[in-house]
């Protein structure tokens, strides 16, 4: 097949990948890093993950290699949910949760009024629409405390579920269809018609 004379030239399937990322795995494509998050997966097509989670941090991260979805998901504007469970070194208070829903001065800005609920001693839910540079843990820093535990549970209508730490799976054409719409121009000929995803199956890295 030729294109104005040239060879067509095929694209690739698209991948989309749920990953439960466990602490110490980072979010890099740089193969020279330790424990990277791309020879963490070892899938055959050239993925990269979509935002990232810090090396501490742990939770539902996802891994594509279709670049046109990344700004739609990750821009600010867009006020996509990103939900995570977090347990820090003291009691939550309802002045701490108070003044995390309202916004915290941190980086030169304060960060957008978002969703807090205390569910447990030391463990609250918040939902943010922004990502702010290891924003929960200098949130949480701003008012005296310590994250422990940091678990991203939820991006946009994907749920982490039963995956498991270092486990992954392909998405479904269901869960893919949300993340074409955030393209700038989801018309785009071919935009929904080449996913191809896998079989959702899991995957546990051997260690």
């Amino acid at each position: 097949i030729q294109v104005d004379g040239h060879p067509a030239v095929a694209r690739p399937p698209r991948v989309y990948l749920a990953l439960n990322k466990p602490p110490g795995v980072e979010c890099t494509t740089d193969r020279d890093v330790p424990e990277n998050i791309v020879d963490f997966v070892g899938h055959h097509a050239r993925i990269f993950p979509v935002g990232r989670l810090d090396k501490d941090s742990e939770g539902l991260i996802l891994l594509t290699n279709d670049g046109d979805i990344v700004n739609g998901i990750l821009r600010s504007e867009h006020g996509h949910e990103k939900e995570h469970l977090v347990t820090v070194d003291r009691p939550v208070t309802q002045a701490f949760i108070q003044g995390m829903v309202r916004g915290v001065p941190i980086l030169d800005t304060v960060t957008r009024r978002c969703e807090v609920a205390a569910v447990g001693k030391n463990t609250f839910r918040i939902v943010l629409t922004q990502g702010l540079n290891r924003q929960i843990r200098r949130m949480c820093r701003h008012f005296g405390y310590n994250v422990r535990r940091l678990q991203r549970v939820r991006i946009m209508h994907l749920r982490l579920g039963r995956l498991g730490p270092g486990e992954w799976r392909a998405l479904r054409t269901a869960e893919i269809a949300p993340l074409l719409a955030t393209r700038a121009d989801p018309g785009t000929p071919g935009a929904a018609t080449d996913v191809r995803p896998a079989r959702p199956t899991l995957r546990l890295r051997a260690r």
